[in-house]
């Protein structure tokens, strides 16, 4: 029973949800309405019965006064005979009379109107009574009156005491029937009561049925399909059988659907094109870029800035940026970037600044310095954020570059100081001290300014050619038979080698190919070379020039299955101090210099520098193998003629075409 209340509540619960606000106000005033005019009916028609009852009573009391006072005589007599004859006459002159019964002082009714004694005293032997109060013999002046229901109606009891010369013989019980008009009109009314009510309800129920099928229906069926279009849904249409301004509305609405639809076919493709294009942008800029929503939520992203921050394996759209940038760009950018996303600009911000920059040093993924800039996003009034745009440029190559240039100058600076210093000391003494001098002293202080002053253009030189080798991009190269430069470096340091008690030695293969190098480039080499191997070895030691064809090597080609590639290997040996192993790595960078170690010889320390670019150049590498004490060896290949010229044909990277006579070319 309680699960069949509440699966009713909820179907009414449900109907009830399914109408409107004006609907449910007309229900609600109808029910209103209808109960108070069925109310005021009811009142007016227990109105009427209660007159009704009351004359009844008035009428029943009076009656059954009059018929006591007639036949209380003839039973004080005990004629019951004329009591019955008088009381038929009675009976049948009248409709408004339902029943006379004659009780005795017990109560025991001993004759009755419509049925008789002798119908009392059947064979079952039914004894009838009449049940009045204890006390009603004191109060035999005043009649008793109640009603009752029969089949026919409401009946009025009128109960009458019988006395005759102050004497108590029994009690008269008559009943009236109720008045046939006042019934019938009062039954009238209460039908034609519930006729209305029920016809009124009938009524909204179904301008309901009526106001959901022809009115409700359509205008959600409209609700709906708006909805559709708005989230994007142009294949929505909406298909009932309605006239009239329903009718035109809905044809209306279908027919912009369909202009709709047929708009967004035709510019899909135009849209498509258009942000592949935009996508493909943004993925191949060197920049990173990353554009944020005003709550700081990820929309886009391209490959750079995920590599800048290690974003490769993750899925970030969506996410708050704050949550997956590195530490130290978070506590930079924090506040910056809910201060741009809640503050609207300006005019005088939106016409000269729309963002802020930023320079921080990240330590993961990568050590690496980043410029990152901080842009509104606004919309096409210019009044309002639409999102940010953070764009991340790698400046660590800038960084470097600065700090390679602010240690160069500082390096050049601290060189050129030193033998300017001592030339400017000697010069000054033999100015002002020139007479207090011995020739011996004047002789000593002229030796040491030529040789600072020779210090000196040694290291203009060397700046000079490494910014000259540095500078240029374009470089003549032509066959050079290894053996000349080899030969001309030895005779150049024959001499200081013989005064130190070194031995010079060339260890030339036979048969070695002509190299594809720049003549004076390769002789600059040779001699930096040489003259570090000579500087750091001690008298008795060896310095030794080889140059030999190394074995080809298998290389695969695209257009050849199978090349041999032929080089010249150059190396320069010495038996002298060596090098540590953690100054290997740092040798070859300008003004490095071992002696700024041990403090026992001086130069530049660019010589190694320029080697090193030189070769670079040469489209090779310079290597080196080291041992404290034993010695070191430097080396370096150089792709044969023949080989390098095959090979920059076949790749396109000759710049300028082959000179017949010289055999010169240039190369980028």
């Amino acid at each position: 029973m309680f699960a069949l209340l509440k699966i009713l509540r909820e179907i009414i619960a449900h109907w009830w949800s399914e109408f409107t606000l004006q609907t449910r106000l007309m229900a609600a005033a109808t029910l209103v309405v209808s109960l108070f005019m069925s109310g005021l009916t009811f009142w007016a028609v227990n109105t009427i019965q209660q007159d009704a009852r009351i004359n009844d009573t008035r009428f029943g009391r009076d009656l059954a006064l009059l018929l006591a006072s007639n036949v209380a005589p003839l039973i004080a007599e005990d004629n019951l005979t004329e009591v019955a004859n008088f009381s038929n006459r009675f009976y049948s002159s009248t409709s408004s009379v339902s029943y006379m019964l004659y009780a005795d002082e017990d109560g025991s009714i001993f004759f009755g109107i419509p049925f008789s004694q002798p119908e009392v005293h059947n064979a079952l032997s039914i004894q009838r009574r009449i049940e009045l109060p204890e006390d009603y013999a004191k109060n035999a002046e005043l009649p008793m009156v109640r009603q009752h229901i029969t089949p026919d109606g409401e009946v009025t009891d009128v109960f009458v005491p019988l006395t005759h010369e102050n004497h108590y013989l029994g009690v008269l019980a008559i009943g009236i029937n109720p008045n046939p008009t006042v019934v019938a009109s009062s039954n009238l009314t209460r039908d034609v009561t519930i006729a209305v009510f029920i016809s009124i309800w009938v009524m909204v129920i179904l301008g309901a049925v009526f106001n959901a099928l022809v009115i409700t229906k359509p205008i959600q069926e409209l609700l709906r399909g708006v909805k559709n279009i708005a989230a994007g849904n142009f294949k929505q249409r909406i298909d009932l059988p309605l006239g009239g301004e329903l009718g035109e509305l809905i044809f209306s609405f279908n027919e912009m659907a369909e202009r709709l639809e047929s708009y967004e076919e035709q510019n899909i493709e135009e849209l498509t094109s258009e942000k592949a294009k935009l996508e493909t942008l943004v993925s191949t800029i060197a920049d990173g870029a990353v554009l944020l929503d005003t709550n700081l939520k990820i929309i886009l992203v391209n490959p750079t800035a995920r590599r800048i921050f290690g974003w490769e394996s993750s899925n970030i759209t969506g996410e708050t940026v704050l949550d997956h940038l590195p530490r130290s760009v978070s506590m930079e950018l924090t506040r910056p970037l809910h201060r741009i996303a809640r503050e609207i600009p300006q005019d005088s911000e939106r016409d000269s600044k729309e963002g802020e920059e930023f320079r921080i040093t990240l330590d993961k993924p990568t050590p690496r310095s980043v410029r990152i800039l901080l842009t509104r996003v606004l919309d096409q009034y210019r009044e309002n954020i639409k999102g940010i745009a953070m764009t991340v440029q790698d400046i660590t190559r800038e960084v470097e570059l600065n700090e390679a240039k602010s240690q160069f100058i500082s390096n050049v600076s601290h060189e050129l100081r030193t033998p300017l210093f001592n030339i400017k000391s000697f010069i000054e003494t033999l100015h002002e001290y020139d007479e207090d001098l011995t020739q011996q002293q004047r002789q000593e202080f002229l030796e040491t300014t030529i040789r600072e002053t020779d210090r000196l253009t040694r290291l203009v030189n060397d700046v000079l050619d490494l910014s000259k080798l540095e500078a240029c991009r374009i470089h003549h190269l032509e066959p050079v038979d290894i053996a000349q430069p080899i030969e001309q470096t030895l005779r150049t340091y024959q001499l200081n080698a013989r005064d130190k008690g070194i031995e010079l030695i060339q260890e030339i293969e036979a048969n070695v190919p002509s190299v594809l190098g720049n003549y004076d480039l390769l002789l600059q080499v040779l001699a930096n070379l040489v003259g570090n191997s000579m500087k750091f070895t001690e008298s008795g030691g060896k310095v030794v020039i080889r140059a030999y064809l190394l074995e080809a090597s298998i290389a695969h080609n695209e257009q050849d299955n199978h090349k041999e590639s032929r080089k010249v290997r150059l190396e320069i040996s010495d038996t002298g101090i060596g090098i540590e192993q953690e100054d290997q790595e740092a040798i070859f960078d300008r003004f490095f210099r071992v002696e700024n170690q041990v403090h026992t010889l001086e130069g530049t320390g660019l010589g190694l520098s320029i080697v090193r670019n030189i070769i670079e150049k040469h489209h090779s590498k310079v290597n080196l193998v080291s041992e404290v004490g034993v010695g070191t060896t430097f080396w370096f290949d150089l792709e044969t003629c023949e080989e390098k010229l095959r090979s920059h044909l076949s790749s396109g990277e000759i710049d300028v075409g082959i000179d017949n006579e010289s055999s010169t070319i240039s190369l980028i």
